[in-house]
């Protein structure tokens, strides 16, 4: 007899993103999972596509177009119904819009907080954040099926760059900062802080609209020999294992995926209290938080460990075991295994 639960996991998504990757990653997580038999409906991609069937699991690719689309959305149900899943999870706007109800459990996972005309008809929810979950509820969604699942890094081994790149002394304090340099990000901050913290060295890894006001600004500050514009970088993790501590200054940031990514690679975090890490991080203990958009406790903390090696070593052990109990790829995709147990045997009785 089988047991087994069938699940599509079902994203459009554009080529990269945090959606996209964290999709990838949960699909091949649950490859191994002897509970569940699935399928990945997804656009064609030529990274995304090859690692999910090297994890051996099928996928069937859709165009996933706009409303004039009607033949891919006709072969995208008709395959749905085909497949005949217990559970089908969808991710962002247009997979979770296109997908109809039918005889299986529709849940749709929410990692921002989007616009809900796109989730209304889905059965049940999971929210990255808790503060996802809220707007879910605040939204008419019942809380009863509303569920907090947050995410797990990517836990692939990485080698540390060397440390001396990009024209990096050696022997000074090295932070960390990577976002889009937008004014939410608050990069800004970051830099009036730096020039309180004497002799640390920045490297900021991203790109996007700020980026000729900040190195404006790094100039004003006298800050050229210590910041490092690494425009945009797909080895973040290997920053962090090199780095001694990364800094989050951003005034809005709402998932704090960037947290878990720093307390698996070991490099001990600073954040200010938005909306993720205010969340995520005890402080003291898993990090250390500061009041958004307050340069001088921002350059405080920076100065405090940057003077404390003991500190930091305390705080990224602390936050590694926190991550390990709580986030780790082996714990998370297990919750999502056993939600979606729970429901196809919902949907079977």
């Amino acid at each position: 007899m089988n047991n087994k639960i069938t699940l599509v996991q079902s994203l459009a998504g554009a080529p990269y993103g945090g959606a996209e990757n964290f999709y990838t990653r949960m699909v091949c997580a649950l490859a191994g999972n002897p509970q569940i038999e699935q399928q990945a409906f997804t656009r064609p991609n030529e990274h995304r596509v090859p690692k999910i069937q090297a994890a051996g699991v099928t996928v069937q690719t859709f165009r996933f177009g706009g409303r004039l689309d009607i033949v891919d959305h006709y072969h995208y149900r008709k395959a749905l119904q085909k497949l005949a899943p217990d559970v089908v999870l969808t991710y962002m706007n247009r997979a979770s819009g296109l997908t109809p109800k039918g005889d299986y459990q529709l849940v749709c996972r929410l990692g921002h907080y989007y616009d809900l005309k796109y989730y209304r008809h889905a059965d049940h929810w999971i929210g990255i954040s808790k503060g996802i979950c809220n707007h879910l509820i605040q939204g008419g969604m019942p809380a009863e099926r509303v569920i907090h699942i947050p995410n797990f890094a990517d836990e692939t081994p990485v080698e540390p760059i060397d440390r001396a790149s990009f024209d990096t002394p050696t022997d000074k304090p090295l932070l960390l900062a990577a976002g889009r340099l937008h004014v939410n990000k608050a990069f800004d901050t970051l830099f009036y802080a730096l020039a309180k913290v004497p002799d640390a060295v920045l490297w900021l890894a991203g790109d996007g609209p700020e980026k000729e006001a900040l190195q404006n600004l790094c100039s004003e500050l006298g800050l050229n020999e210590r910041v490092r514009f690494l425009g945009w970088r797909n080895d973040v993790a290997a920053l962090m294992q090199t780095a001694d501590i990364f800094v989050c200054p951003s005034r809005h940031e709402g998932l704090g995926s960037i947290v878990m990514e720093s307390w698996f690679n070991g490099c001990p975090i600073i954040a200010t209290n938005s909306q993720g890490p205010g969340e995520l991080i005890e402080d003291g203990c898993t990090g250390l938080v500061t009041p958004v958009d307050d340069v001088a406790a921002l350059s405080d903390a920076m100065n405090t460990l940057v003077r404390s090696e003991q500190q930091r070593g305390q705080l990224s052990g602390q936050a590694r075991d926190h991550y390990n109990h709580f986030y780790s790829r082996k714990i998370i995709s297990q919750r999502y295994a056993d939600f979606m147990a729970g429901l196809a045997e919902k949907n079977k009785s």
